[in-house]
């Protein structure tokens, strides 16, 4: 029986993608090739999304991988604020699974300054019981101690949780702590499959 449904944020009950994001400045194929490489695409972004470091650090980790594009890098990564849209169904969800009984929790990798500059957007954090966000836990996600963590923390048996997230690479090692996953696509297939598992 399931009895705890874990939501990432992006994509999930946020609107958001970093590629999208970049090219909605209107770069150059190569610019924004570039610009993804330097940032999302190099090692520094777990750090990013871990919290280890300090925004203005990262950032000049991230223009220390392709000075070529200095001005990209932080015109972008400058301009978070009104880049998160929350789906109008996010409170609703919540709300209705909460009303049947559900724990509601959150798994998700995000960036301090952007949680920081987007809280309004995501005021649907008010309404779950908790959860993770890495860069206040400094760990993210596929790292099994994450998973861990979240388990440890609200005292969760795996078998009676599911967590739906819109990436693959994060699902496996959720999967090897007896957690049931859904990769998500949308609220109707999610609601789907929710219901084989016997989540109505």
């Amino acid at each position: 029986m399931i009895r705890t449904i874990i939501f990432d944020i992006g994509n999930v009950l946020a609107g958001f993608k970093w590629q999208e994001f970049y090219r909605s400045f209107g770069y150059p194929e190569e610019i924004y090739r570039r610009l993804v490489k330097a940032t999302v695409g190099s090692s520094a972004w777990q750090e990013h999304d871990r919290g280890a470091l300090t925004d203005d650090e990262i950032l000049e980790l991230f223009v220390e991988n392709d000075k070529g594009i200095e001005k990209e890098i932080r015109e972008t990564l400058g301009n978070i604020k009104g880049m998160l849209t929350r789906f109008d169904y996010a409170i609703p969800w919540i709300q209705e699974l909460k009303g049947k009984g559900y724990q509601v929790l959150v798994l998700s990798n995000f960036a301090k300054k952007a949680y920081t500059d987007c809280h309004e957007v995501l005021d649907f954090l008010d309404y779950v019981d908790g959860g993770i966000l890495s860069f206040e836990d400094k760990v993210v996600k596929p790292e099994p101690e994450i998973y861990k963590l979240l388990i440890d923390r609200y005292g969760l048996k795996p078998e009676e949780c599911v967590f739906l997230d819109d990436t693959e690479k994060n699902l496996p090692v959720a999967r090897e702590f007896g957690i049931h996953t859904i990769l998500f696509e949308n609220k109707e297939q999610a609601v789907e499959e929710l219901k084989k598992l016997g989540v109505e």
